[in-house]
């Protein structure tokens, strides 16, 4: 196989970084996309000159107003679809107020059974793994599903 047909055979993949933050009650941030009205975790795109953990940290400022300690990666989620791969990190607020930006309509602090009733089930469980302890955890899913591992 020449250079050319391996780089056009190469596998596209985007990185995004997402924040599970975890309040001392025990709630968890969350925001309503101002794209698609979902309910989903704060996060977004990595830059290419930032860490994982500097990248969480402002996409949650970023969306939500919370600034936040990074603690550790919860998981590793890839949308088989889309070709993107989401690294998940549990943080703790370390200050900010709550507000909404360009990309949510809402910002909330749930709890563990409301983050199961308004999130897609591959975005739920994000969070919910975050939570168990005993990650980091891989998971794949197509969008609207998980796939399991095997």
């Amino acid at each position: 196989m020449s250079q050319s047909q391996e780089a056009t055979a190469s596998p596209l993949h985007s990185v995004s970084v997402a924040g599970v933050v975890v309040r001392e009650d025990g709630r968890l941030l969350a925001i309503r996309r101002a794209d698609n009205g979902t309910w989903e975790l704060p996060g977004g795109v990595l830059e290419l000159d930032e860490t994982p953990e500097a990248g969480v940290a402002r996409e949650v400022w970023e969306e939500t107003g919370i600034h936040v300690e990074v603690d550790e990666l919860t998981g590793v989620y890839k949308n088989t679809t889309r070709g993107i791969v989401a690294l998940v990190f549990r943080c703790k607020p370390s200050g900010g107020t709550e507000r909404t930006s360009d990309e949510s309509t809402a910002v909330s602090w749930l709890t563990p059974d409301e983050v199961s009733e308004r999130m897609a089930e591959v975005f739920a469980i994000r969070l919910l793994d975050a939570l168990d302890g005993n990650g980091p955890h891989v998971r794949s899913h197509d969008g609207k599903q998980l796939i399991p591992a095997g």
